[in-house]
């Protein structure tokens, strides 16, 4: 029998947007990582029998010499690998570069909206490839590496990891999420003057959601839906989901719901996470 090939993950994308954290993630992970490795040395590299069933992660981006979006995906095609593109909105990557004061690669002798705006043309056929995008505009180092053990984590590839999250719609919606729920459509606390300032986490608070009288059947129409959709996903191969439950303002209805929720998704096997996006906004 043929020896399966050694596991490759090639991260490109924006400048600024993230790679060399991806980098730290993965090599935390298992990984042997590489910054900007060559890809006419990536064959040499994969044959190497020193670390046989160590897999590799190697970012690669345009400050690299000769660099191609066609060579490198010719690599990708070439060795089976698994493309991750990292983006972000222009103003971030703005504000990113402007407060650590570097020099954008392609922006040396023009504004860095230029620069952006050329390089995001200039890597569009990589993003329309990438297997996975992530947006890391208003993700945090600790998402980021949650979403990263979700799609690349080692161990239990066959586990879906979820996480669960309530966030509030004045806010913005979670790029991330996979699946919204929105629940203002139940009793809001807020109006509640002894209520406002708590959260969906107070007895008081989770009481008085819990008294609406379409409380209970969406809970369990939800949890019958999950119930449905949860195995169709981990059959089809996905590894990492994000079901987001909304309210106005992601302190009471949705962090009450998740609370509710949280307990019985973590019984039905898969490997949860639980975050509060704006409870303390």
């Amino acid at each position: 029998m043929s020896k399966p090939a050694k596991r490759l993950v090639i991260v490109t994308g924006l400048s600024g947007a993230g790679m060399s954290s991806v980098l730290k993630s993965l090599e935390d992970m298992g990984f042997e990582v590489f910054d900007n490795f060559p890809l006419s040395l990536v064959d040499a590299l994969l044959s190497d029998s020193e670390k046989p069933d160590q897999p590799i992660a190697i970012a690669i981006d345009v400050r690299a010499r000769g660099f191609s979006p066609e060579s490198l995906l010719k690599t990708v095609d070439t060795h089976k690998a698994e493309l991750l593109f990292m983006s972000c909105e222009d103003a971030v990557l703005k504000k990113r570069f402007t407060e650590t004061r570097r020099i954008h690669p392609l922006a040396k002798d023009k504004p860095i909206t230029a620069g952006i705006k050329e390089e995001a043309g200039m890597l569009s056929p990589l993003q329309e490839r990438a297997e996975l995008v992530i947006d890391t505009s208003d993700l945090s180092i600790h998402d980021l590496k949650h979403i990263l053990k979700g799609h690349f984590g080692i161990e239990d590839q066959s586990l879906l990891n979820i996480t669960l999250m309530s966030f509030g719609f004045k806010h913005g919606s979670p790029r991330t999420a996979d699946i919204v729920m929105d629940v203002r459509f139940l009793k809001n606390p807020h109006w509640e003057e002894d209520l406002r300032e708590k959260t969906g986490k107070d007895a008081d608070v989770a009481a008085y959601i819990q008294a609406d009288e379409g409380f209970d059947d969406f809970i369990e129409n939800f949890k019958r839906l999950m119930n449905t959709v949860l195995p169709r996903y981990a059959r089809e191969g996905k590894s990492y989901l994000t079901i987001a439950i909304g309210c106005t303002g992601g302190r009471h209805r949705s962090v009450f719901t998740v609370e509710t929720l949280k307990s019985w998704l973590k019984n039905t096997g898969y490997q949860t996470h639980i975050e509060h996006r704006d409870i303390g906004k």
